[in-house]
């Protein structure tokens, strides 16, 4: 079975595929029921490799569908970090601070008040009704 190297393209891979089988795009096509020009775009570099087409293609070449979405995933990858624009604008994304998460958790966790707070403090005002509910001690009425 081929391998995939960090510089190969989706298309180099099943080519090597297409080549090691040897098999055209046609009858590839029509095996795992993808349209004949899905799988040239794959192959001429204009398609990509989606998650159908990775099931069909790792059912019909005994691997796994991961194998084929790691192969697209690793030439967008490569293909991102050549992009000088990108790479500008992704180093310009500043870092998540984690102790900001943490302040604004604690100040939420302070201002909620229990059901049972609640209850104690509206039971302190003159004029407020009792809560309803059963009683400890008491029969329910019938």
């Amino acid at each position: 079975m081929p391998g995939k190297t960090k510089s190969q393209t989706p298309g180099a891979v099943l080519q090597s595929f297409i080549d090691e089988y040897q098999i055209n795009a046609f009858s590839l096509s029509n095996s795992i029921k993808v349209a004949y020009q899905s799988v040239t775009n794959i192959l001429k570099g204009k398609g990509r490799i989606t998650v159908p087409i990775a099931l069909r293609l790792g059912q019909y070449f005994g691997n796994s569908p991961k194998y084929w979405l790691d192969i697209q995933s690793s030439s967008e990858i490569d293909k991102l970090s050549s992009n000088k624009k990108f790479i500008s604008d992704l180093k310009s994304i500043p870092k998540a601070n984690k102790t900001a998460g943490k302040a604004r958790k604690e100040a939420g966790k302070k201002k909620t008040n229990t059901l049972a707070e609640k209850r104690k403090k509206a039971a302190k005002v003159p004029g407020a009704k009792k809560a309803k509910g059963k009683k400890a001690g008491r029969p329910a009425k019938k």
